[in-house]
């Protein structure tokens, strides 16, 4: 996979060109422009030369981009940071290729003169605006020289066959309207479209600049320990093993472990979580953690390319690539909206007169109109925009969404499945309760206990261990025998130790007590005599409590438990936690068969979650129409696996994730509703003559400009949430 930078990068229709075009080259499998990355992806066939495609996408970008610098990933300038004139930090010798810093700087000075000496053209103008020999050459000065971009960037794509460019519509249009001696309204139209454009791309860019902000994760440097010094190095350069040191307020540059300090790490920027968590020596930290007030030496455990931080950055950067249902329709729509416009404004100029006899150029005016709205912009720039920054704010909360297409399907989903352990309990085993027999005393219980399980590796039996610590020495161990599907039997110095289920007991002719109790029940029995039993279970989570009331408040219409363990605890855990269902007793293929009815029952458009821990869930994870892993981050079969990836292990995230999709969908849909409806509105309004050019271009730009400004809400939303 091939990835370009595509610095500059502002236009949207331009950047359909390109993908399109790509697309269909020979050698390239698939092209993917990432609009709000500036950013394409390529996947070239097999046996392609390299070298030779690289050139041939420059080329491509070229053509419809001039303005554009292309660079392979890897090849930017050290220090480059999209979207910025500067190159902060660069050496002379790494800084951008001659010309192009000076060129934008000078470039948008040169544009603000241009456009205010037209603004003075324009208004003397219109001060001799009854004198017709000298206004014109105003007007036309003032024109010229407003709408110079435009103009150039026109007769250049009619080179290029792009007769249906926003540009070239809008020269049309304005020459149309100097055809019909407005010469005021002519210029006006294309001044106020230059001032739109100009707050347009302002908007664009401060929304691509807070998105990333929103996922600014990755440390600019680290301080490495290299002969006895301290030395700044790219976190690029770290090796395993490396020992490096992390000062107050600074981000710790890649995984590791802390072997030496302790201090407050900042870690909302992965996990959402708004509280520091205190760590010090032998705790592991990840990359993108800040420390918040000491210093901290940390051993490398992993290179930037395998560390936490590399893989989120991985993960959101390539997420626009995988579109929602959502931004693959304003894609087709607006590959027909333009050109069936632009035949409708020929037909209102052309038809009406010739059948009503009225005035050529009064229909000509409405037709103009219809040009000036031909640009879908709001909808091509703001949907896609909108979705990522859904992602980047999602991100924030500590929830990777691996694309737009998951974030659509999230605000659709009506069921969600559950695993049970490591997902809503802790999946960590405890002693809660010892139950002595008649006569014998619970720590004799729990000893005896203990022993019998100490050759064992199950969970259950180091919850025992845990709970009643007793050094064993081997050769006290005279035999050791695991009974399947029942406990083990030992010989200890000169004793029989039974330890196991009722079943274990009543081979042995023991009477037991009963245990009404919800969990795994232990008994434990010592030649023949039996001692009473231990109850070990799985506590809920704190934060699973409320979450089932919290989805259904969300509009998840069913919630269902799978579980490999006995009924009596997931009817316990369902019961506890309000879910709708469980299934119990489910070996992990049972699960699969359990799903694959679930997904035959579902209705159309509604989508089915499934949440696990990433680990032993993989086959279910790939089946749903959502696959949700929790606490995950660390596996890359987890994070492969899933569709979204719940960075801390908290299952009230969900309920955070299906709140950003269904707000940042209600952008979406607010942004496509009043894009389209201002525009059908006054197209409309200028079909029956009471729609000016003025409110054509806002119907355009201003509508563009709006719907820009009304995703920002998605980015601030997150920031005031987490701050809360």
């Amino acid at each position: 996979m091939l990835e370009f930078i595509l610095d500059g990068l502002n236009c949207t229709s331009c950047a359909a060109k390109i993908e399109d075009h790509a697309n269909r080259m020979d050698s390239v499998k698939s092209a993917t422009v990432h609009f709000v990355n500036s950013s394409l992806l390529v996947e070239a066939r097999e046996s392609v030369d390299q070298q030779v495609l690289v050139q041939q996408i420059k080329d491509l970008v070229k053509r419809y981009e001039p303005d554009v610098t292309v660079w392979l990933k890897g090849e930017e300038p050290e220090g480059y940071q999209a979207g910025e004139i500067q190159c902060v930090g660069c050496e002379d010798e790494n800084r951008p290729p001659e010309g192009r810093e000076k060129k934008s700087l000078v470039s948008y000075l040169l544009s603000q003169h241009r456009l205010w000496a037209g603004i003075a053209a324009y208004a003397l103008a219109i001060a001799f605006d009854q004198r017709m020999e000298y206004s014109l050459v105003l007007y036309l000065v003032a024109y010229f020289l407003i709408g110079y971009h435009v103009i150039y960037t026109a007769i250049r794509n009619i080179f290029r066959g792009e007769v249906f460019d926003e540009n070239f519509l809008m020269v049309i249009a304005t020459i149309g309207a100097f055809f019909l001696r407005e010469n005021i309204e002519a210029v006006a139209v294309m001044l106020f479209y230059q001032v739109g454009e100009v707050f347009q791309d302002y908007a664009v860019d401060s929304s691509r600049k807070s998105i990333k902000d929103l996922v600014d994760l990755k440390a600019s440097f680290a301080n490495k320990l290299l002969d006895g010094d301290w030395v700044q190095v790219k976190p690029e350069a770290l090796a395993t093993g490396d020992r490096i040191l992390v000062k107050p307020g600074e981000k710790v540059p890649v995984d590791g472990v802390i072997r030496s300090g302790r201090s407050l790490l900042d870690t909302a920027a992965l996990t959402g979580e708004s509280v520091p968590r205190e760590l010090s020596v032998d705790d592991p930290v990840l990359g993108g953690y800040i420390n918040t007030n000491a210093s901290l030496q940390v051993e490398v455990t992993s290179t930037y390319e395998d560390s936490a931080v590399a893989k989120i950055l991985h993960l959101i950067e390539n997420a626009s690539g995988k579109k929602s249902n959502t931004e693959k329709f304003i894609t087709r729509f607006a590959r027909y909206y333009t050109p069936a416009v632009v035949f409708m404004a020929a037909a209102l100029s052309v038809i009406p007169p010739l059948v009503t006899g009225d005035p050529f150029s009064q229909w000509l005016q409405r037709g103009l109109i219809f040009l000036v709205i031909s640009c879908p912009c709001a909808l091509v720039i703001s949907i896609p925009l909108g979705y990522f920054g859904g992602i980047g704010a999602a991100s924030r909360a500590g929830i990777l969404i691996k694309g737009s297409q998951y974030l659509e399907a999230l605000k659709n989903m009506d069921t969600v499945v559950f695993d049970k352990t490591g997902t809503l309990t802790k999946g960590v085993f405890r002693v809660v309760k010892v139950t002595a027999a008649e006569g014998v005393d619970e720590e004799e219980v729990l000893r005896y206990g203990s022993i019998g399980e100490s050759q064992s590796n199950h969970p259950i039996a180091s919850s025992i261990r845990n709970k009643y610590p007793l050094e064993v020495l081997t050769q006290e161990i005279r035999s050791h025998e695991e009974i399947g599907g029942k406990g083990v039997r030992v010989q200890y110095r000169d004793q029989e130790i039974l330890a196991g289920n009722r079943k274990l007991m009543e081979d042995h002719e023991l009477e037991i007590l009963t245990a009404d109790d919800i969990g795994t029940v232990v008994h434990v029995a010592v030649d023949g005599r039996y001692l009473g039993y231990i109850l070990i279970a799985d506590e809920i989570k704190d934060s699973a409590a409320g979450l089932m009331d919290a989805l259904k408040n969300l509009g998840v219409k069913r919630t269902i438990l799978l579980t490999g363990d006995h009924e009596n605890i997931a009817r316990h855990v369902a019961d506890q936690l309000h879910m709708d269902e469980y299934r119990s007793e489910l070996l992990p293929q049972d699960k699969v068969a359990v799903f694959e009815t679930l997904k035959e029952e579902k209705k159309d458009k509604k989508t089915i979650g499934f949440v696990g821990d990433g680990i032993n869930d993989a086959p279910v994870l790939a089946m749903a129409d959502i696959g949700i892993s929790m606490g995950s981050l660390g596996s890359d079969a987890a994070v492969e696996a899933s569709d979204i990836v719940i960075m801390q292990d908290d299952p009230a995230k969900i309920a955070d994730g299906i709140r950003i999709a269904k707000y940042t969908n209600k952008i979406v849909v607010q942004n496509i509703v009043f894009a389209l409806g201002v525009k059908a509105l006054v197209m409309g309004l200028g079909a029956l003559g009471q729609a000016n050019m003025w409110a054509a271009v806002f119907a355009d730009v201003g509508v563009a400009l709006i719907a820009v400004l009304n995703v920002s809400r998605i980015f601030y939303t997150s920031k005031k949430a987490n701050k809360a």
